[in-house]
């Protein structure tokens, strides 16, 4: 899906115009001054994962915590979503930590991100509402027209649907050997989920929160002021096209690739910026970024062959 959205958007696009605005109309120092960012936002990630597993008995080292991270968005550009999968099996190979148990404070970081993101959300819709509705107008995308999709009817049908393949599943489980290993990895995974409310330091854990967003933010902000046509456009812009891309990358793309072009680009030429630069912006960004990510993984990659494995708890 991607891929096609790219095609789509770069179709007839000069690509040899790109290693001209690379190396005389960008401006490098921005770009390298917004790397201690990237990887500050990851780090954090890192930091408050190690405390939310603190709660079950889990203590993996810092350094193995984070690199976890740094190896997760990578594995994520290869597969997308197996990031998730990849950090809690490093824990569990290096520090003997709980797949499961890593898995569930995994499901608990991104409820807490996801509630985040849609206050920030919210909060920028209201004060960008005109530009919101010229976005959606744009695209063709209507909330009303999804929500009707479905009558009343269909919703209860669904859930009813839904309900009864659930309960099937769970009886059919039950016959099966594997069935107490499954419950097992489950309990796990719920005490994971539930391991929030008993952090320690609660006010260090939304440092950490606010400090992945306000690190992926200024990442991404200071970008802007790499190129001519976006340096003038200011933090409200740059908010607004932020909230946007973090909402196109839910879908399961290599770090977003496609959706976040075709969304960041839209919101850009509503504030102006011509539709060619526009697509240089997005291109370069979301290349040297992804980049980024890369070299980030690598790293983790060979410190975790440096790193001396525990001995894993049964």
């Amino acid at each position: 899906m991607g891929g096609g959205i790219l095609y789509w958007m770069y179709r007839g696009f000069d690509f040899q115009r790109i290693e001209h605005v690379l190396w005389h109309e960008m401006n490098w120092t921005w770009m390298l001054l917004s790397f201690p960012f990237g990887i500050l936002a990851q780090a954090f990630r890192g930091w408050r994962w190690r405390q939310t597993l603190q709660p079950v008995g889990e203590h993996p080292r810092t350094s193995t915590s984070v690199n976890a991270i740094f190896l997760s968005y990578a594995a994520s550009l290869v597969v997308p979503r197996i990031g998730e999968f990849t950090r809690c099996g490093v824990l569990s190979r290096y520090d003997g930590v709980s797949f499961s148990k890593a898995l569930g404070t995994v499901v608990t970081e991104r409820a807490i991100d996801s509630l985040l993101v849609l206050v920030v959300t919210g909060l920028t819709l209201l004060f960008q509402l005109s530009v919101f509705g010229t976005f959606f107008d744009r695209t063709g995308t209507s909330i009303d027209s999804l929500l009707k999709q479905f009558s009343l009817t269909g919703y209860l049908v669904t859930g009813i649907c839904g309900l009864a393949v659930l309960l099937l599943a769970v009886l059919l489980l039950r016959k099966l050997p594997l069935y107490n290993k499954v419950k097992d990895m489950f309990l796990g995974i719920w005490q994971g989920i539930v391991s929030l409310k008993d952090v320690k330091n609660i006010p260090l854990f939304l440092f950490f929160t606010l400090g992945v967003w306000v690190s992926y933010f200024l990442h991404y902000y200071l970008t802007f002021f790499c190129f001519s046509f976006t340096e003038h456009l200011g933090i409200a812009c740059a908010l607004v096209t932020f909230v946007v891309g973090s909402i196109a990358v839910i879908v399961p793309t290599p770090n977003g690739a496609g959706p976040w072009h075709f969304a960041v680009k839209t919101m850009l030429i509503l504030y102006g910026v011509a539709d060619e630069q526009a697509l240089y912006f997005v291109l370069i960004v979301h290349t040297i970024q992804t980049m980024l990510v890369i070299i980030l993984g690598i790293y983790a990659w060979v410190a975790l062959n440096f790193t001396k494995v525990r001995k894993q708890s049964l």
